[in-house]
């Protein structure tokens, strides 16, 4: 299997890298500083239908498939990853995953025309141990109560709609969470601060408190408990789009490297005649390379409607550490210009690091894949099979 472009895919990443190079690039470096969403370059890509890629057809998506949403999330990225990070759409996913017909219209008249959605499931004591979220949703006639804290929330301060994850039933650990639709301006939502963090600063991230909020029981994403395994099978899928945007981030720091061996003479010569430079270089092309076709790979089980939690888990993994050293090595590329915000390297450096940690760190991932070969033996199940 090689990675390939369909005629369509190609045409899709060329219309979006001229619109991210000249409407979005130029301000990135301004809005990165000030640590502020630009909501008007946001709303553009709205227009575009950016958050529409891998959104069905039947809900007012472009139902191009998670290959086509990985190129998209790759070339956003390659310019910001907080920018990317706007149009995650991992609660809408969630809803169509597990929703009802209902649930699925309702929630994607509340996106699709141009909105943020936010995935709730992190809490100050629950992180890679979600199951121990507190969180809690009671029960009270036709209607449950919603009270509790979720913290890293991406586009809470925007979000249209949330998907939020809460224990209604303390006794039966993971299987007594459950998950919610909860739309934006219900009484009982309070918009925490907006946390200030070392990259990803195009994104908003934020705390969400639930403080006896009132929610009608249609609101109930499938079934009581069925929340951890929502919340599971939704991040299946947002590792993937992860990966992508570390991939984007990585294209662009050996971009940028060339480039600069290109110009910066040492020795007499272009460093990028220098061979051990030359071998960083290689390095960095082809873990990136290796790590697109494992997120192409993952991405074609999705669409294939094959099991993907071993593939999806791997890409995550492989891509994100890849970006970190890729980034690192771009900065010593550099040298002390890297380590300077005048130059671009030392951006994507910060960006990549959150890369490691969201839709679960990579350790969590290294669990995922230890177990998974453990429960196959090991099987390369490289293939899909009808």
């Amino acid at each position: 299997m090689g990675y390939r472009m369909t005629q369509e895919q190609k045409g899709l990443r060329d219309s979006i890298r001229n619109f991210l190079e000249k409407e979005v690039k130029p301000h990135v470096p301004e809005y990165d500083e000030k640590g502020e969403t630009p909501l008007e370059l946001v709303k553009k890509g709205f227009d575009m239908g950016l958050h529409l890629i891998d959104v069905p057809e039947e809900y007012g998506g472009l139902g191009l498939g998670m290959r086509a949403a990985c190129i998209v999330t790759e070339e956003m990225a390659r310019i910001d990853f907080g920018y990317s990070s706007c149009f995650n759409m991992l609660a809408l996913k969630c809803v169509t995953l597990m929703g009802n017909e209902e649930q699925k219209h309702r929630a994607c008249k509340l996106v699709v025309p141009g909105n943020m959605c936010s995935f709730c499931l992190t809490e100050p004591g629950a992180g890679s141990d979600a199951a121990a979220i507190r969180t809690t949703a009671v029960k009270d006639g036709d209607n449950y109560i919603l009270n509790g804290t979720k913290c890293f929330v991406t586009s809470g301060a925007y979000a249209n709609l949330y998907v939020v994850m809460a224990v209604t039933d303390p006794t039966k650990g993971p299987m007594g969470i459950s998950a919610f639709m909860v739309e934006h301006g219900t009484s009982g939502l309070i918009i925490g601060k907006d946390e200030n963090k070392l990259g990803l600063r195009l994104s908003n991230t934020c705390e969400l408190i639930f403080d006896n909020m009132v929610i009608p029981k249609e609101n109930l994403l499938g079934e009581e408990g069925m929340g951890f395994v929502t919340a599971m099978q939704g991040l299946d899928t947002g590792r993937i789009t992860v990966a992508a945007g570390a991939v984007g981030i990585a294209q662009r720091a050996l971009e940028e490297s060339i480039a600069y061996s290109k110009q910066r003479v040492c020795f007499g010569k272009a460093i990028g005649k220098i061979q051990s430079i030359q071998f960083m270089i290689a390095d960095m092309a082809k873990k990136i390379e290796a790590a697109r076709l494992l997120i192409d790979y993952a991405a074609t089980l999705v669409d294939a409607g094959a099991d993907y939690t071993k593939a999806a888990a791997m890409a995550k993994c492989f891509a994100t550490d890849t970006v970190m050293e890729v980034t690192t090595d771009a900065i010593q590329i550099f040298g002390g210009y890297g380590y300077c915000k005048d130059y671009p390297v030392e951006k994507l450096f910060r960006d990549a690091k959150i890369t490691q940690i969201v839709e679960g760190t990579n350790q969590i991932q290294r669990m995922v894949i230890g177990r998974s070969a453990i429960a196959d033996g090991g099987s390369a199940n490289c293939f899909i099979t009808d």
